[in-house]
């Protein structure tokens, strides 16, 4: 099984990226690729930049990349409640190519902060619009304060609750 796994943040020290790698290393046997959304290279959305240049090249790389996954683990950043600026510029780039960016492969949605709501905002929105984008969310989780829960020298969530609910979610792809 090929897993794609990406936090959809793009901090150099992205607390999702940290989470969905470990989510995704989780999955016995698979093949798990993570992909970094700062190197898919993509100018500002607009319909005027989309008749001058055509498809983004980065939004082609993008959607190629997720095309060789059997499995998705996403975890998503909130910023102000909402997607982070440059991930929503790459899926809806992605989306202007291939409306059903995720191809209904299965999928398990994270999210993760420092504070106690743990992104749940943006992991409200990202499930209740996966249906219209090809998602196919087996199972979705947030992670409440992550710095207090997750121990970055072994690269793995210390709370044991919260380690099983993962474990769970991971089982259902």
């Amino acid at each position: 099984m090929k897993v794609i796994a990406f936090g959809a943040s793009t901090s150099s020290t992205s607390i999702n990226k940290a989470l969905a790698t470990y989510a995704a290393n989780l999955i016995e046997g698979a093949e798990v690729k993570v992909l970094n959304i700062n190197d898919y290279n993509v100018p500002m959305f607009s319909e005027d930049t989309e008749k001058e240049i055509g498809q983004a090249e980065g939004a082609q790389a993008f959607l190629r990349d997720l095309a060789e996954a059997d499995v998705f683990v996403i975890s998503f950043a909130e910023h102000n409640g909402h997607y982070p600026a440059a991930y929503k510029n790459l899926f809806d780039w992605a989306t202007r190519i291939e409306r059903s960016v995720f191809g209904d492969k299965p999928a398990v949605y994270l999210a993760t902060s420092p504070g106690p709501g743990g992104a749940q905002t943006v992991l409200g929105a990202a499930t209740g619009s996966a249906p219209f984008f090809g998602g196919n969310v087996k199972a979705s989780l947030s992670v409440p304060s992550f710095y207090d829960n997750f121990d970055f020298e072994s690269g793995s969530i210390s709370n044991e609750e919260i380690a099983q609910q993962i474990k769970e979610a991971v089982a259902k792809l």
